[in-house]
This record gives C-alpha cells, sequence and structure tokens, in this order.
C-alpha cells in the first residue's frame, strides 16, 4: 500500500515502528487518520490494523 521511498514499515511491524507510516487520509473531525500502511489509528490511541484486529487505547496514566 505504500508507494513512497523508503517505504513503511508494514502494520505488522509491531508498535512504535509501524508508526512511522504516512498519513495519507485525515479525519480530525471524525477522529481517526489512514495511514500508509493501511492501519487506521484513532485520536483516543486506539487502532483498527488492516487485518481486522483492533488495539485498545493505550493511554498514559492519569496524573494525580
Amino acid at each position: 500500500m505504500c508507494r513512497h521511498q523508503p517505504s513503511c514499515p508494514g502494520a505488522s511491524a509491531g508498535q512504535p515502528d509501524h508508526h512511522t507510516a504516512v498519513i495519507v487520509s485525515a479525519h480530525p473531525e471524525q477522529g481517526w487518520s489512514l495511514l500508509c500502511d493501511g492501519t487506521i489509528v484513532f485520536d483516543d490511541t486506539g487502532e483498527l490494523l488492516p487485518d481486522g484486529r483492533a488495539v485498545s487505547p493505550h493511554r498514559p496514566p492519569a496524573a494525580v
């Protein structure tokens, strides 16, 4: 899916490597972006991988 050079790591590369993929379609009004590796990332840090697996949001602990 990635057509630029150098090509990005695939979604199967794991975090944080696949987060270096380029945003090809941003929808901030809806809270998500599509990366060139086919991953959909959400503003709440959740993800939907190209194979259909969901990654739960991984927010840092709240400050006390």
